[in-house]
């Protein structure tokens, strides 16, 4: 034991060797940092650091503080360690900035910019630690970003224009299929587009940004203005022609045959031979050919022309692409072939094609401009709605891979990527937080795991040098350390592989003295087991080895715990042996009762006949069918079926006895009530058995009297109250009768409750049809409906009844809303949201009066003024309400 005392260890020591007191001169940089090394505590230290370090030291003078002061306090010098820490990183960041803002001022500068190093630039920068998010790399990203976009406008112009020029050379093409003068009508029109299509190409080419294009596009808009002016040049031309040949017969006819056959006709040439020498013969729409080409090149154009369909119909952007190219080149070989009908199919499925290139590329656009504004919106949630780490984490996932889908069917947009991919990068500092949570909670709980393995094993080892073992207290121990274990904490996948083992190691370590202690509780179980089953298989039953053996059974269920449902698999196969052998010797008793008594026989026919008359359904029936039955419960048996019935119901109880013994080891005996009792002395008084059915003992008369059998007071032996109250109990079961059979008293039992239920619900039925006759009669303002008294039941008297009457024989006055509001509170059923303030205000009123009578006095008066008034669907509703619980009460 340690003395407790009133001085510390310091004071002790001081009074032991008192030190002198010593005078040092203050340290240089005390006055430097506001008097930090003179503190006489460590937080007093810390705090006058903080305040210097608040007006922002040089680095030399935070380098010399932290090298004095660490050696002294390693606390108080951790924020001045921090603090270089911090100068360092800024340095470090500036060193970095100035490096890749360089790089980007290069990009810029360049003529020609490619997007490619744009977007490895952002990669690169934000890998090797640059700030980004500061100036002046925030405001050099954000003008890479515009450089870009603006290229990729550029390209995605360049595609459109290319576009435009097919179905402008394809405007061409039909009219000249047309009468010239059509083509003549539209050539105004047609005119101003091609011009204003190569002003846009035009402008396209003198962008700033054209040179940082991607090479295949100045070669795409080159091609088609090639292609457009060739077209529209030649047609212009064969216009012209055709102008000049319609107004001058001599002049050369068009090349195109649609308008040198119209412009023939027109002219209305002889028909002679030299003049038919002179004219040219027409030349055939189509080449000659064989049956079988036609046919087979009819088949492979419309095969591709389906392809192309089916991909268009379906949205697929670059295999519809795919299936275009496949259906020109299939032109190139077959299209000289195939009747016009098909060629039309064919170039409208070509311009279907090329417009759904283009949505596709614009419907992406619009998925990844929504993925963009979902992730930027992950940062602008309120304070209280913000996501947790690990929500965060799994909305970061699914719009990564939402664009990755978007990606699969339509050409990237590095602009859009670039602003998503901020977006969740900053979203995922959140994670990034959370994750460090997460592995700090998650050492701490490796540390309770391993602390709480180490107190089981400890716990173990004192468990073991005790010499006996309370195993329940036991089990509850183990099982407390199970539990600790499960709610520990959540710790990583691979921890918990590491730590589980000696988990199980040490649980299993501590639980062996328990396991040793029950598998030696399951041998004794068995052998109880077996020992019960000899028990139930021998041909008289011996309640009193059943009892022992059940006391043992108990005895070691107390004393060594196991498994619920193993020790309940025991129990049940240490109990039904002995059940079994109960249930035979009733099953043999009630083999040799072959016959019911004459009383018995009653009761069933009298059940018989309940039934029936439940099953019509009419209450006066049913109502005389159980007064028959409580008559023949109560007429007594005759002599000789009255004996053998309390016999019967005599041993019966004493089998019931014993089977109950089996459940609940409670304490029987089976001796026999005819054993006679030795008379040592004159009985005075006995125990009678006071059980339903059982015989009756006559006690002995006294024959001595004197002090030993009279009462002081001279009124008789002092048993005579005993017997007494034996002589009541004699005469309330001669009252009663003797004791049914099962059979009966099931019968009777079963016929008495389904009689009950059917009573109540035809009550049930004939409210109901009263309160809808009641309503009745008011919406008709017709008496004549109104419900009897007896179909009313008890709770309406007569007079209430003539006062309803009355009430809906006269006209029909105003409501009355107060009476409807006293029968809602005095039901206490709900009132209708629209009227609780008026429900309340009338309560308010009737707290105050307090000689009025309530409203559950008035109810009926209430119920008469409310009939008064006319009738309505809510008011009608309200009433019924209230007078299902007052009628029903």
């Amino acid at each position: 034991m340690f003395p407790f005392s009133s001085r510390s260890k310091m004071s002790d020591a001081s009074d032991a060797t008192p030190v002198p007191a010593k005078t040092s001169e203050p340290h240089p940089l005390d006055a430097l940092t506001g008097g930090a090394f003179s503190a006489a505590t460590s937080g007093e230290r810390s705090a006058r650091i903080r305040e210097w370090l608040s007006t922002q030291p040089g680095v030399e003078k935070l380098q010399e503080v932290f090298k004095e002061l660490s050696a002294r306090d390693k606390g108080a010098a951790r924020a001045v360690r921090e603090r270089l820490d911090e100068i360092r990183r800024a340095e470090g960041q500036e060193a970095i900035a100035a490096e890749w803002a360089a790089k980007a001022e290069a990009l810029l500068a360049a003529a020609k910019l490619n997007i490619a190093d744009a977007l490895a630039w952002q990669r690169d920068a934000a890998k090797a630690g640059a700030p980004l998010s500061r100036e002046p790399l925030s405001v050099l990203k954000q003008r890479l970003n515009e450089r870009v976009k603006t290229i990729e406008d550029l390209q995605h112009r360049v595609q459109v224009q290319r576009e435009a020029a097919v179905l402008l050379a394809q405007r061409i093409e039909v009219l000249s299929t047309k009468p010239w003068k059509d083509a003549q009508s539209a050539l105004e029109l047609l005119n101003a587009d091609v011009g204003r299509w190569q002003e846009q190409a035009q402008a396209l080419a003198d962008d700033s940004a054209w040179p940082s294009v991607e090479a295949r596009f100045p070669a795409l808009l080159d091609a088609s203005r090639t292609q457009l002016l060739v077209v529209w040049e030649a047609f212009q031309s064969a216009l012209a022609q055709a102008v000049l040949a319609a107004e001058d017969p001599s002049a050369p006819l068009p090349p195109v045959p649609v308008w040198s056959d119209e412009l023939r006709q027109a002219r209305g040439l002889p028909l002679e031979a030299g003049a038919a020498a002179k004219t040219p013969a027409p030349r055939p729409s189509k080449p000659q050919a064989t049956p079988e080409m036609r046919e087979k090149a009819l088949q492979a154009v419309q095969e591709a022309l389906a392809k192309l369909e089916q991909e268009t119909a379906q949205g697929h952007g670059k295999a519809s692409a795919g299936a275009a190219t496949a259906l020109r080149a299939v032109l190139k070989v077959h299209g000289k072939l195939i009747d016009a009908e098909l060629e039309q199919k064919v170039h409208a499925a070509l311009v279907a094609a090329g417009e759904l290139e283009g949505w596709q590329r614009w419907s992406a656009d619009q998925v990844r401009e929504d993925l963009v504004a979902r992730a930027e919106a992950l940062l602008r949630r309120p304070e209280g709605q913000s996501l947790g780490g690990r929500k965060m984490q799994e909305t970061l996932r699914q719009l990564r891979e939402q664009w990755k889908q978007a990606d699969q069917g339509a050409p990237a947009n590095h602009a859009l990527w670039k602003k998503f991919d901020d977006a969740c990068n900053a979203a995922h500092k959140v994670v990034e937080g959370w994750l460090e949570k997460v592995r700090a909670e998650g050492a701490e709980h490796r540390a309770q795991r391993l602390a709480l393995i180490e107190e089981v094993n400890a716990w173990a080892q004192s468990q073991a040098a005790a010499a006996a073992q309370d195993w329940k207290s036991f089990s509850r121990a183990l099982h407390q350390f199970a539990e600790r274990w499960r709610t520990g904490g959540h710790v990583s996948e691979k921890m918990f592989a590491e730590l589980q083992p000696l988990w199980k190691q040490a649980l299993a370590a501590a639980s062996a003295p328990l396991e040793a202690a029950q598998k030696a509780s399951l041998e004794r179980r068995h052998a109880m087991i077996e020992e019960a089953g000899a028990l139930g298989a021998a041909p008289g039953l011996r309640i009193d080895a059943i009892k022992a053996l059940q006391q043992r059974w108990q005895a070691e269920a107390q004393a060594v715990p196991l498994d619920r449902k193993h020790e309940q698999k025991l129990w049940d196969a240490f109990r039904k042996p002995i059940d079994e052998a109960f249930n035979r010797k009733s099953a043999e008793r009630e083999r040799s009762a072959s016959e019911l008594s004459a009383r018995d026989r009653a009761v069933l026919e009298a059940s018989k006949a309940l039934e029936a008359a439940n099953a019509s359904g009419d209450a006066q029936k049913i109502r005389s069918a159980m007064a028959a039955l409580e008559r023949a419960l109560k007429e007594p048996a005759g002599e000789s079926g009255g004996g053998e019935n309390l016999d019967k119901k005599a041993d019966q109880t004493l089998d019931g006895q014993a089977q109950a013994a089996t459940d609940s080891v409670a304490d029987q005996n089976d001796a026999p009530t005819s054993k006679p009792v030795p008379a040592a002395r004159p009985v005075v008084a006995v125990r009678g058995d006071d059980r339903p059915g059982a015989r009756k003992a006559v006690p002995a008369q006294p024959t001595v009297t004197g002090r030993g059998g009279d009462r002081r007071d001279g009124r008789g032996p002092r048993d005579s109250g005993m017997q007494g109250r034996g002589r009541e109990r004699d005469g309330a079961a001669a009252a009663r009768g003797p004791r049914l059979g099962d059979a009966a008293f099931r019968a009777q039992r079963d016929a008495m409750e389904h009689a009950q239920g059917a009573l109540r619900k035809l009550a049930a039925q004939a409210h109901g049809e009263a309160l809808t006759q009641l309503l009745s009669a008011w919406k008709s303002r017709d008496a004549a409906q109104l419900p009897s008294v007896q179909e009313l039941g008890g709770k309406v008297p007569p007079t209430a009844r003539t006062a309803w009457s009355q009430a809906i024989a006269a006209p029909a006055a105003g409501g009355a809303p107060e009476a409807l509001l006293r029968l809602e509170i005095a039901a206490e059923v709900p009132t209708p949201a629209d009227q609780l303030a008026a429900r309340r205000a009338l309560q308010l009123q009737l707290l105050t009066r307090r000689n009025d009578p309530s409203p559950a006095q008035t109810w009926t008066q209430d119920v008469a003024r409310v009939l008064e008034g006319a009738s309505d669907e809510a008011g009608a509703r309200r009433l019924q309400s209230a007078l299902k619980v007052l009628l029903g009460k």
